[in-house]
């Protein structure tokens, strides 16, 4: 297992959020964590220890007052670690190519992938054309549609509309063609630090393919190695608010030791 990082940004500010309290409209959140640094600042960290694959993720719609700002941030994270992040939110097969050149290694995609509820083939090819499935990684977050069942369906528009699609082994199978790897937030414990959503990691340990990312609601050594545990070790995993470095207890040097135990 590998630790994956991540630097959030909304309304051009490096944050923490809870994962459903994400709105568009307004541009509010609840926030767990606002930083007094830059998204410049936690990309030269992370390069420092080596930590490749994390991801940037902007949180504003392309269409918000906000974006300019939010962009810009990402922009200086990626001028900082050319090569060493992926970033997402808003990317399209018309931009797709922007990113990489901006520094880049892979983009990230959720709502552009899934339209209407479905799976865009159209979209999906159109970004393969683009950039190369080697430089995609497709954003498969979920949420449960009711409560007390056992499936969890993709969530896109920064968690707020919930497709027809579900996570599971078939779904990633056939993803697979497009994409390099699969980012998995569970939204309904993102960034409440309650503990994992063990249900999605099990569906995640049923597929042995592309690399995959967990996130959602560690807040201890020990769902690292559940995780671990639960995912059959296919799962990378990474961790925002309860880091110290985000305002949580978490320390950046034991979360890797965790992740390596076992190697």
């Amino acid at each position: 297992m590998k630790f994956r990082p991540c630097v959030d940004i909304h309304n051009g500010q490096v944050k923490q959020i809870v994962g459903d309290s994400l709105r568009d409209e307004g541009d509010v959140a609840i926030d767990n964590f606002v930083s007094e640094h830059s998204a410049g600042y936690y990309a030269a960290l992370f390069q420092r220890k080596n930590l490749t694959g994390g991801h940037i993720v902007l949180l504003n719609s392309v269409d918000s007052p906000q974006y300019e700002a939010t962009k810009r941030q990402a922009l200086e994270a990626l001028s900082v670690w050319p090569g060493g992040m992926q970033v997402g939110g808003g990317v399209t097969a018309e931009n797709a190519e922007s990113w990489i050149r901006a520094g880049a290694s892979h983009v990230v995609v959720t709502t552009y992938a899934f339209t209407g509820g479905k799976i865009n083939y159209e979209h999906l090819e159109a970004l393969r054309s683009a950039v190369g499935k080697e430089h995609i990684v497709l954003d498969v977050s979920c949420k449960k549609r009711e409560k007390g069942s056992a499936h969890y369906f993709i969530v896109t528009d920064r968690w707020q509309n919930m497709s027809d699609v579900e996570l599971n082994r078939e779904t990633l199978e056939t993803l697979s063609e497009y994409c390099d790897e699969y980012l998995i937030h569970a939204a309904d414990v993102e960034g409440r630090q309650r503990g994992i959503e063990a249900g999605v990691v099990e569906i995640l340990g049923e597929y042995d393919g592309l690399p995959m990312v967990y996130a959602g609601g560690v807040r201890a050594a020990a769902d690292i190695s559940r995780i671990k545990l639960l995912g059959r070790n296919r799962l990378d995993v990474t961790i925002g608010s309860a880091l110290e470095l985000f305002g949580g207890s978490l320390s950046l040097d034991d979360v890797i030791a965790a992740c390596n135990a076992g190697h």
